[in-house]
């Protein structure tokens, strides 16, 4: 067997497998093997495949070294959708992978295609590792996962504030990642429950993503009231911004770009879902609406951290922008 690397502490090798279905994990293993490459030189050239409509002859010339010797990463997408083309190119690949280069392939484990390669991978033909990312599911799985998160930033949780985090995110697990997060970041010292409370507090009655999804989609009064019920639910306006922050920022990166989906996210190094979903978020919105949107959040977020005496009124304030697509005061 090959060396099987956690995902937070992965490893760049001349093939890098990162297999399973669990994309944030995925997302950030793949993200770090990057950022060590370009650390190391920062000359580092990436190059994006797609397996499932792979052009014959791509993976040798784009891992071929160039005139002035550059280090190359190459990360491969779709291996479960892979066409023959792919497979066989890659098979022979792995017998002799090109010095220099870093070919890492991500495998969703969603088929059995690609099995014949990653057997070989496994079995330690082409001197690879592997970077499990299994689905992270159970209640007990994501309290590990947030664990993790706080552990690996070095900072502390207490264990009922952990508990309460994970309770309060029991759907998507990017939300509870970008919740961890938001934490680490805005907090100092032992996390406790408290603290916790106060973020979240209402997460379990109404997330702040959910307010924003109604404020993105133009009902403005279904916000309001969607908001309203989370902050008297105890939910802070602090996280609530964020929501609209993280959403928003996704928009404005996906606005610009032309194509389908799949095309999108690989050139954004973004998943697929999460261009998808930005997609029809911008259904109804224009350039000058969207920078309206980001510049009353960024004031939002700013009030609700001490620049205003009424965050509530800030929060507010913020979602009618975002609903009504129009300017509120100065």
């Amino acid at each position: 067997m090959i060396p099987q690397l956690e995902w937070r502490d992965p490893r760049p090798a001349p093939i890098v497998l990162v297999a399973g279905p669990e994309e944030v994990c995925a997302e950030r293993a793949i993200a770090s093997v990057r950022a060590q490459l370009k650390n190391e030189d920062p000359s580092l050239e990436v190059t994006d495949v797609r397996a499932d409509d792979y052009a014959a002859g791509t993976l040798l010339a784009v891992t071929s070294p160039s005139l002035f010797g550059e280090p190359r990463l190459v990360r491969v997408a779709g291996i479960e959708k892979c066409n023959d083309a792919f497979l066989t190119e890659a098979l022979a690949y792995i017998e002799s992978p090109q010095d220099g280069a870093t070919v890492l392939l991500r495998h969703t484990g969603a088929s059995v295609r690609g099995k014949k390669l990653l057997d070989a991978i496994r079995s330690g033909v082409g001197g690879g590792v592997e970077v499990p990312c299994p689905a992270i599911k159970k209640d007990a799985e994501r309290v590990t996962f947030a664990a993790g998160e706080f552990r690996h930033a070095r900072r502390k949780i207490d264990r009922q504030a952990l508990e309460a985090l994970t309770r309060a995110f029991t759907g998507d697990l990017a939300e509870l990642a970008a919740a961890c997060q938001q934490l680490i970041q805005d907090t100092n010292g032992t996390i406790d429950l408290a603290t916790v409370e106060r973020y979240y507090g209402g997460r379990v009655e109404m997330t702040g993503f959910a307010v924003a999804d109604m404020a993105i989609a133009g009902d403005h009064g279904g916000a309001l009231l969607a908001l309203r019920h989370a902050l008297d639910s105890g939910a802070d306006p602090v996280p609530l911004v964020a929501a609209f922050a993280m959403k928003l920022r996704t928009m404005a990166r996906v606005a610009g770009m032309r194509g389908p989906a799949r095309q999108v996210a690989r050139d954004l190094g973004m998943a697929d879902w999460q261009v998808e979903r930005a997609q029809r978020d911008l259904v109804g919105w224009t350039g000058s609406t969207l920078g309206m949107a980001i510049q009353a959040t960024a004031r939002a977020d700013a009030e609700v951290k001490g620049a205003s005496r009424d965050p509530v009124f800030a929060v507010e304030r913020m979602v009618t922008v975002v609903a009504t697509r129009a300017p509120f005061g100065s």
